[in-house]
């Protein structure tokens, strides 16, 4: 049998199911679980929406979920068993997932992007996930080998680590005497210092509300902090910096952040937004014309790009944030915990 915690109804506390365990079929791998990043954006999902700003959400049911849901997009097991037409496989290997499958037919599929895929069949989302002791993976070309590196912390590298080195790809070239704000401390603020710091940039300062959180941005390598609570934030980073920031990376992703991060920005400046706390910004056509500003967005990031993480890791130039294990019957609490803001780094549950 197999043992899950599940979404049974939207907004209420993870439950404990059993059901049979699953038997690969075609393409299909099936791995024995062995650890789960515990993500912020599942406090969301269990909620049952994204907040989009204006009165609209963006309903988990639209985006082809059904309960009971399995949610945990960070998974990290041994492959078990396989289908008839899975190919090579290492079975009894370890192997990091990547959870951000697709359709797998259409042409993003077909070039590796399957984050940006218009069909999207994600684990966690509208796949079973990784709360879970077993997950069944739809391909072989999933799963990447993470050997050397601590298998706790290369769970999270799927997601906080993929979506923050995706995020801060989209900034360079940085130039190495302007400075990066990275907008909120949390689990992906702390990896995304890690990750500029692995790619060579120094010159990061991190801001947040939270002076634990912003004690653990120094750790991580962040040469300044700043606590957003104090003053004007905006009128604090240009003093700091002695002018306009070259960018900005937003993970809290509300109007009140994403607003400040593009009025300390210079011009040709750029801003990542990447949280999905929720909300709408305005924006002055004509301002972002007359100071060739760069707003982006920054989803997730496809296979290539998460192995390019994992050999950074691998290298030694990726360091590691602040991990705490848990069992995986502690997966709701943990949700709760991180809604609240009282997670410092990340949660890793083990099977």
């Amino acid at each position: 049998m197999m043992l899950s915690y599940d979404v049974v109804q939207w907004g209420k506390p993870l439950e404990k199911i059993e059901r049979e365990t699953p038997q690969p079929a075609g393409t299909e791998v099936l791995l024995r679980l062995k650890h789960c990043g515990v993500c912020h954006s599942d406090a969301h999902i269990r909620d049952g929406y994204f907040d989009l700003g204006g009165g609209q959400r963006l309903h988990m049911a639209e985006r082809g979920m059904k309960l009971p849901a399995t949610l945990g997009h960070e998974p990290l097991g041994t492959v078990i068993a396989a289908g008839p037409d899975a190919g090579d496989i290492a079975l009894g290997e370890n192997r990091l997932v990547y959870p951000w499958t697709g359709c797998g037919d259409c042409k993003r599929c077909r070039e590796g992007l399957d984050n940006y895929c218009m069909a999207p069949r994600m684990i966690g989302i509208q796949r079973r996930g990784g709360y879970a002791d077993h997950l069944l993976v739809p391909h072989r070309r999933y799963l990447i080998d993470a050997g050397g590196i601590d298998p706790a912390w290369a769970a999270t590298l799927s997601c906080s680590g993929l979506s923050t080195y995706s995020a801060v790809a989209k900034l360079k070239p940085i130039p190495p005497d302007e400075w990066v704000a990275i907008i909120g401390a949390g689990g992906l603020g702390l990896s995304a210092i890690a990750m500029l710091r692995a790619l060579g940039h120094q010159r990061i300062v991190a801001l947040d509300v939270d002076r634990s959180k912003l004690a653990a941005a120094e750790t991580s390598g962040a040469a300044a902090t700043l606590d957003g609570r104090g003053g004007d934030a905006a009128e604090q980073l240009r003093e700091f910096a002695g002018g306009y920031l070259y960018g900005a990376i937003d993970f809290v992703g509300t109007k009140e952040t994403a607003v400040l991060a593009l009025s300390v920005l210079r011009k040709g400046g750029r801003l990542i937004l990447v949280g999905l706390y929720g909300g709408e910004i305005p924006l002055s056509v004509g301002a972002t014309i007359l100071r060739a500003l760069t707003v982006q967005g920054s989803h997730l990031g496809s296979v290539n790009e998460l192995k390019e993480v994992v050999a950074l890791a691998r290298q030694g130039k990726l360091q590691p944030i602040p991990i705490q294990t848990r069992p995986l019957a502690e997966v709701s609490r943990t949700l709760d915990e991180l809604k609240a803001g009282e997670i410092i780094g990340r949660v890793v549950v083990e099977m």
